[in-house]
């Protein structure tokens, strides 16, 4: 699983032309579910997405998670950051996870992150959006749960 955050003063998704959802300061979540992700990989990602220390003190050191500050996250579904790119130049998508297993576990993050009784607002998975974002800082960071997996291979 893995989620691209980036720090907004502002972000929102449309649909077809209509505004679909929008949130002011805080994070926009794009949320990759791949082939054998699991309820573990969500509760983990959503922990370390509450907890990263993405915003600055006064003093601007980042210091300070969107728990901290008290923000909006808008989380929005992308299969393509699950894309395998090593070879030729069309990206393949097949590591992504299919698409009742990737819907259930991006509303069982989304409903993970409600918990935390911040602001969460959502895109339509699978829908065809337009994501528009003022990027703060520019601050954007990537979460892979499967880093670990990685780190100890």
């Amino acid at each position: 699983m893995k989620a691209v955050i980036q720090r907004v003063k502002s972000a929102s998704v449309s649909i077809g032309g209509k505004k679909h959802s929008e949130i002011a300061e805080g994070c926009l979540v794009l949320l990759g579910v791949a082939g054998g992700d699991s309820e573990d990989d969500v509760k983990r990602l959503c922990e370390k997405t509450l907890n990263l220390r993405i915003f600055s003190n006064p003093g601007g050191k980042f210091d300070f998670s969107i728990r901290d500050i008290k923000g909006e996250l808008l989380v929005v579904s992308q299969f393509t950051l699950c894309a395998d790119t090593r070879k030729g130049r069309r990206p393949d998508f097949t590591g992504a996870a299919k698409p009742e297993e990737a819907e259930k576990l991006y509303e069982d993050f989304v409903g993970e992150i409600k918990k935390s009784g911040l602001g969460v607002k959502t895109g339509v998975f699978g829908a065809e959006m337009a994501v528009e974002l003022l990027n703060d800082g520019p601050v954007t960071i990537i979460l892979d749960t499967r880093e670990k997996q990685h780190a100890n291979q």
